[in-house]
């Protein structure tokens, strides 16, 4: 699949905003923690990775009923769902100044990953989580998301790099008072 740039300007792939506030102290000292030690931006990548998808639950796995969308909160609080997470990421990335992008599945309702800039390429990762059936991992040799669409259902992805949150992801996340309420209302088209 060939992924699209929403915006031409990779530097609106650095940058900070509501959602994606890698400039918030919280953010800033998880990312110069997760640095230190490693050896250089993809090494970083990859620990970034997977701290987002390790040690910040899915707040559907674990049972969590809080809706978390703003990174710094994610971060704080150690849950979220495939959005959330996918923010927290696309924070920790940014602030270690790595071109990161916000992308999307459809798999009956829309599913959030991150795209990663590396050795010139845009390369998909999901941060969701593993779980029993789930085992994603950061690669830039081909992808290993959590979920594979299934054309037959109606499932694909999306072939858009958002350099911020998409408005319908957004909104549902913003309204949810609970994660039950997020459930009923997930965006299913963007």
């Amino acid at each position: 699949m060939q992924l699209i740039q929403e915006n031409t300007d990779l530097s609106a792939y650095l940058a900070a905003d509501e959602v994606i506030d890698h400039h918030h102290p919280l953010v800033r000292e998880t990312a110069a923690r997760l640095a230190r030690g490693v050896g250089d931006s993809y090494e970083y990548a990859r620990v970034a990775f997977d701290y987002v998808r390790d040690a910040i639950a899915h707040s559907h796995d674990s049972g969590d009923l809080r809706v978390t969308w703003r990174a710094s909160d994610v971060l704080e609080r150690r849950t979220g769902v495939c959005y959330a997470k996918a923010h927290a990421l696309a924070a920790l990335l940014r602030a270690e100044d790595i071109p990161t992008a916000l992308c999307y599945q459809y798999l009956g309702v829309v599913h959030g990953l991150v795209a990663v800039r590396f050795r010139g390429g845009w390369h998909r990762q999901d941060p969701r989580g593993n779980k029993p059936g789930v085992d994603a991992r950061f690669s830039l040799e081909g992808e290993r998301l959590a979920f594979t669409p299934d054309p037959a259902s109606g499932e694909r992805d999306h072939p858009v790099l958002y350099a911020a949150a998409h408005p319908a992801v957004l909104d549902a996340l913003r309204s949810a008072p609970d994660r039950p309420h997020l459930w009923r209302t997930l965006p299913t088209t963007l």
